[in-house]
């Protein structure tokens, strides 16, 4: 399965955020939209960096209260590690395993085209052995 298969599925939206925007509005942004990440944009199709729920704690437990008055680009992590439409989801899922990466912005051409999760690719690996599974139980029933 391929990373524009999974996209197919759950929709192409990101939510994006400026990196002069303050941690509480990023915070609020993620909580507003029930997500983990949002990608750090500033035209919303190129990628500065990400911010995620991870990187909000450390910047709190780095500067207590006042943290939340700092800009996403002090907290946001870059490089951030993407990957194209046409990649594979099963090497994707190493990736992300290997680097501890919840996270990755999808780019085509270079523009930013989604984003997948670690739960997304879980989610299409089990739903695919899970096909299997039933195939495999169908071949050898005879049916």
């Amino acid at each position: 399965m391929k990373i524009c298969d999974l996209l197919e599925a759950k929709g192409s939206s990101v939510e994006t955020i400026t990196a002069d925007a303050t941690i509480a509005e990023a915070s609020r942004r993620l909580v507003l939209h029930g997500i983990g990440a949002l990608v750090v944009s500033s035209d919303g199709t190129h990628v500065s960096g990400i911010l995620s729920e991870r990187d909000v704690v450390r910047e709190i437990a780095d500067g207590g209260a006042a943290a939340l008055t700092r800009d996403v680009a002090s907290a946001m992590t870059t490089p951030v590690t993407t990957c194209a439409p046409t990649d594979d989801v099963v090497s994707l899922m190493a990736v992300m395993t290997e680097r501890r990466i919840r996270h990755v912005p999808v780019l085509d051409a270079g523009r930013l085209a989604g984003i997948v999760s670690i739960g997304d690719v879980v989610k299409s690996r089990v739903d695919q052995l899970e096909r299997d599974r039933k195939e495999l139980l169908e071949y050898v029933s005879g049916r």
